[in-house]
């Protein structure tokens, strides 16, 4: 690209032609990760959708404080990974039972669709945490599929205006080799199919959670203690399939 410009000396109009170069700007997606603190970024592996993390830190100080201090306190045992789990592990219930303390609260939202005079209900799935317009879902080891069940129920209520922003809490893929280390049956019980990030990852960047923000923490290594704690055996009627 070319263009001409004239400068004037004296009774004469002097014309000089100049080449544009044309210029380029790359511009990449906004994160607002670099919010998360320091020592919660070393210790989580954090991804973030539609910059979740300034939605939480600037529309909900509260709430997010509170994330950042059970995140803090949270470690997960040898002992807990061998011992069988009921409906919900204990590593997920220790997770939000500190919330629980908090305020927070296990939510399912009566939601209702309306055409001219007629009604039919639209039940939404529950969330694990809800508190001020934030819900939260921990993921610890479910069936990969529950995954798309949290996401496009964070996108429903996001649109219906019940939530600002979304957070799932799972654990790191790399956890699999702490799993093989503990023998085949914990290794079957924390399978492939199962929630961990490199199953989440493909269905938060396609999409799956909509318009809504959201805030994923990966649970990793760095949270694991080998404790000399006896394991206890496995109460009648756990499994070691567990549901979170």
């Amino acid at each position: 690209m070319s263009g001409v410009v004239g400068q004037q000396k004296g009774s004469c109009y002097v014309l000089f032609r100049l080449r544009l170069l044309p210029i380029r700007f790359r511009m990449g997606p906004m994160v607002t990760t670099h919010l998360v603190p320091a020592d919660i970024a070393a210790r989580y592996e954090v991804h973030e959708w539609r910059n979740a993390t300034g939605v939480l830190a600037t529309a909900h100080p509260h709430e997010w404080n509170e994330i950042v201090a059970a995140l803090r306190a949270f470690q997960f045992f040898r002992s807990e990974i061998l011992k069988g789990g009921g409906r919900k592990s204990v590593i997920a219930s220790r997770f939000d039972g500190f919330l629980t303390e908090r305020g927070w609260a296990e939510k399912k939202f009566a939601t209702r669709i309306r055409v001219d005079q007629e009604e039919r209900d639209s039940p939404t799935h529950k969330v694990d945490c809800f508190k001020g317009r934030v819900g939260l879902e921990i993921e610890w080891n479910n069936k990969d599929p529950f995954f798309d069940r949290d996401l496009n129920n964070f996108r429903l209520l996001f649109d219906l205006r019940v939530i600002d922003v979304g957070v799932i809490l799972t654990r790191s893929s790399h956890l699999q080799a702490i799993f093989r280390s503990l023998g085949k049956k914990v290794a079957d019980k924390y399978g492939a199919s199962t929630t961990h990030m490199d199953k989440l990852l493909p269905r938060l960047e396609g999409g799956g959670g909509g318009g809504c923000p959201i805030l994923a923490f990966g649970i990793t290594q760095n949270l694991y203690v080998e404790d000399a704690i006896p394991i206890e055996p496995a109460e009648q009627g756990d499994s070691y399939d567990d549901a979170e």
